[in-house]
């Protein structure tokens, strides 16, 4: 691809192209040139056309001066080879035909019978190396398959994520917006966005507090040295947003909710008794994310989680972890999502040899990713193990959800930490009488309501189940005389606890209901002359099924036994 851009735009300076998940990107700058994704064919073409005449590529390894010598044109290239050079790696370049590129290898053996199924995706804008005090490049995201058939299958996938995108769906259902002046990554939710996550949270705090969770509310910042306690501090600085002086104090703007709660802990001693003593929160958190990285609502830049951190005896951690885990699949289960198929368990394990970023202790280590191995197995949930994703002060288990495109996404996790008991000097009196020390399980019911909202969005595409529809019946009159009918069935309903709204458009009925489908509606009241004499209505769903004419009582029984269930039909 590199080669075709330079070929159609000779003045164009290459800099990086990775591959990727699904794929490769090459950030390019064009100069004064302007690419767009109706020069993508261009491009395409001009690479079959050269990668055709490819026979292998050819490996140099070069001194720094050589290497310099060699792009001495592209000053991004020759700040690549500086870097190089300070960390003592080879420098190697390789070409095929008349181009020539610095990489570090790892090529097929015959570029031009290996390299023939692949197709230029999107332009988009990107920051030499992610920052954004450097200059704005053009980004060229491609992809590549072994056959024509795979080729097509991803294309397929691409599309159907693409008809799904909770951005997309977002705008037109009017469910949340994002403002230049507000500032990137932190959405705003509209009253219909607002619904959603208000369900979600009412429905998490009350299935909590019957499991026996404390809920309480915690400032969202706090001072600079509760984060050095912690060790949160040299391990997320990097994440976290600047300290603000105010008076003595230096406060800065909270990633994480535990050290919070630790101190609620503190605040009192603690038997036995009370353990394990489960604190929960609905808790607002922030972390600086790359403009690049910024995403919808899948990675912003503020977000609430269902936060809890659990102080238990170690030899209870297993039996809390299993309920931990009940509860989430539970969760999961009423929002529709089902496990081992929409979801799976990955097991993040501690790299021992990696004293700077995991605390050292080996046997705390062994113990806590035995209690998670066994948990999972014992209770058959689908899993597999990734080395050197733990946290810093534990292990843990992360809830990867799959997407529409089939890529997994970590939604939330569950946590053993044996690090900050020791940090925070937190005690509770055994059934000795003498002091010791809880370990604490971190965890989340579900993921940041803002990145659930972006799942159940794409899942749905927009159709929620009853429960979570922001409007759940719009009453729809006939004519005009039928008005004063139609605002009454809507009074009815929203005592009732059901959100309608009625239509008071002079429009005909075939518009009212195309638009209320439009809307993804569930349910449609039609009032005419007919239902307003027998104070009935005519039901009518948003995917076409006439439910015919019944008493407003009735449907009001069958729809809120709907929403107490939680039906996903």
């Amino acid at each position: 691809m590199a080669a075709a851009v330079i070929s159609l735009w000779p003045n164009t300076r290459p800099t990086l192209g990775p591959p990727i998940e699904e794929g490769f990107y090459y950030d390019f700058d064009f100069g004064k040139d302007k690419i767009s994704e109706d020069d993508l064919p261009k491009i395409e073409s001009e690479m079959h056309k050269i990668v055709s005449s490819w026979k292998s590529f050819e490996k140099e390894e070069v001194t720094p001066d050589k290497a310099k010598d060699l792009f001495k044109s592209n000053s991004y290239k020759i700040e690549l080879v500086d870097e190089l050079q300070k960390e003592n790696q080879p420098l190697t370049v390789y070409k095929s035909g008349n181009f020539i590129d610095l990489c570090r290898g790892g090529h097929v053996e015959n570029p031009g019978q290996e390299i023939k199924y692949f197709k230029l995706l999107s332009v988009a804008g990107a920051y030499w190396r992610g920052s954004e005090k450097n200059k704005m490049l053009t980004r060229i995201y491609g992809t590549a398959f072994a056959s024509q058939k795979e080729l097509e299958e991803y294309l397929e996938r691409r599309e159907l994520a693409e008809e799904s995108d909770h951005r997309k769906i977002g705008k037109e259902l009017d469910l949340f917006v994002f403002s230049d002046l507000v500032g990137k990554g932190l959405p705003l939710l509209t009253p219909k966005g607002s619904v959603i996550r208000r369900e979600l949270e009412r429905f998490v705090v009350d299935e909590e507090i019957k499991r026996g969770y404390q809920h309480v509310y915690t400032p969202p910042l706090a001072k600079t040295e509760l984060y050095r306690v912690s060790g949160h501090y040299p391990y997320y600085k990097k994440t976290m947003y600047p300290v603000m002086r105010v008076d003595e104090d230096e406060l800065i703007l909270r990633p994480m909710t535990c050290p919070h709660h630790f101190m609620l802990f503190k605040s009192r001693p603690r038997s036995y008794k009370e353990l394990p003593l489960k604190i929960a929160e609905i808790s607002p958190q922030f972390r600086y994310e790359k403009s690049g990285e910024l995403s919808g609502l899948m990675r912003v830049r503020t977000f609430i989680l269902s936060d809890s951190h659990i102080f238990t005896p170690k030899e209870r951690a297993k039996e809390v972890i299993k309920d931990v885990i009940e509860l989430i699949n539970f969760l999961n289960g009423k929002l529709g999502f089902e496990v081992g198929k929409d979801y799976r368990f990955r097991l993040s394990l501690g790299d021992r040899s990696d004293e700077k970023k995991y605390f050292k202790d080996d046997k705390a280590w062994d113990y806590a990713e035995d209690v998670l191995r066994s948990v999972l197995k014992e209770i058959g949930a689908p899993y597999f193990e990734a080395e050197s994703q733990a946290a810093f002060y534990g292990p843990k288990i992360d809830v990867q959800i799959k997407k529409v495109n089939g890529q997994e996404e970590t939604a939330f996790t569950v946590q053993y930490d044996f690090v900050m008991p020791k940090r925070f000097e937190l005690k509770y009196i055994n059934e000795k009488g003498e002091e010791a020390e809880p370990v604490v399980i971190h965890r989340a019911s579900v993921g940041a309501f803002e990145r659930t909202m972006a799942f159940l969005i794409e899942k749905y595409k927009g159709k929620f189940p009853t429960w979570l529809a922001p409007v759940q019946v719009k009453v729809l009159p006939i004519t005009e005389r039928n008005l004063d009918y139609a605002n009454g069935v809507t009074k009815k309903l929203t005592i009732e606890g059901i959100r309608a709204d009625t239509d008071e458009r002079n429009e005909t009925l075939q518009a009212k209901i195309r638009d209320a489908q439009l809307e993804k509606i569930p349910y449609m009241l039609i009032v005419g002359d007919k239902e307003q004499q027998s104070e009935t209505i005519s039901g009518r769903g948003r995917s076409g099924k006439d439910y015919g004419v019944h008493p407003l009582e009735t449907f009001i029984t069958n729809i809120k036994n709907d929403i107490e269930t939680k039906s996903l039909q």
